[in-house]
């Protein structure tokens, strides 16, 4: 009996010392999973929301890093992502002097992830109206699948949105169907704002080229992918609108989608767009 006790504290403390920490074990599972991904979050006013949406990030599965481009909030969003970027190092932020639109925003998102290596970019809102557990399956249909650019659908199979007014809906929905006719794109949901894209695409497109800011800078992204060949993917999510905070939206930016997508069809007629390499 003593000699098969010791043999167990043996064996106790050789599998101790060969099982590696929590923290060990958590770089393992992101060094296996071989690509870098970076998730975008514009804000403005986000006080509310965006602690709550790093934490979830930073929750989930798969690891990924978050890159917050804050516009000058008045309400201390960018100081709160400070306080946390102590506690996660893959969190990152750049400060703007002002609100400078949408489309700028992401412009100096996407040009930031190619000079730090990253494989695959994200696009996503901070007030939880784009669910985080969709990054997976977004990451997935271009990892996976082999899609240049997946987009999170609210119209591929249906109008799947909650708690949206019923304007805002038909609005949203009828400027989608709009867009199809007017570009010929297949796309159902052209002005989705939740996008990943392969750095392989966006180290190809013409960034500075891009000349939207609000809604259609969304439709300008995805129909400039499509001249260029992308493989274009819609993952059907579920839209929720946001609890917490203000809505960004107004009438300018609409006006701008409508109008811009004709200007948006008729340049493309006689520009060139690289291919993607």
């Amino acid at each position: 009996m003593f000699i098969l006790a010791i043999l167990l504290v043996s064996l106790r403390t050789i599998t101790i010392m060969i099982m590696p920490s929590a923290p060990t074990l958590m770089k393992q599972n992101q060094a296996t999973t071989g690509h870098r991904c970076l998730v975008i979050i514009p804000t403005y006013n986000e006080k509310e929301n965006i602690e709550s949406i790093i934490r979830y990030v930073f929750g989930l599965s798969h690891p990924f890093d978050i890159l917050v481009i804050d516009d000058g909030s008045p309400d201390g969003t960018a100081g709160i992502v400070k306080g946390l970027q102590g506690e996660f190092a893959q969190l990152h932020l750049i400060e703007r002097s002002g609100k400078l639109g949408l489309g700028t925003a992401y412009i100096t998102g996407f040009k930031w992830s190619i000079e730090q290596g990253y494989d695959y970019t994200f696009e996503m809102d901070a007030d939880f109206s784009h669910n985080p557990d969709d990054l997976i399956r977004l990451y997935k249909a271009c990892s996976e699948d082999g899609a240049d650019m997946s987009i999170g659908s609210r119209y591929v199979t249906g109008v799947n949105v909650v708690n949206w007014p019923m304007g805002r809906v038909l609005m949203s929905y009828y400027a989608s169907k709009y867009v199809r006719i007017v570009t010929g794109m297949k796309v159902h949901d052209a002005t989705a704002g939740f996008v990943c894209y392969s750095n392989r695409l966006l180290r190809s497109m013409e960034l500075d080229k891009i000349r939207f800011k609000g809604y259609a800078f969304q439709i300008e992204m995805k129909f400039t992918a499509t001249k260029m060949g992308a493989k274009v993917s819609e993952v059907p999510i579920i839209f929720t609108n946001r609890v917490l905070g203000t809505s960004k939206m107004s009438g300018g930016i609409f006006s701008e989608a409508v109008f811009g997508v004709i200007r948006l069809k008729l340049s493309s007629l006689t520009r060139k767009y690289p291919a993607i390499q």
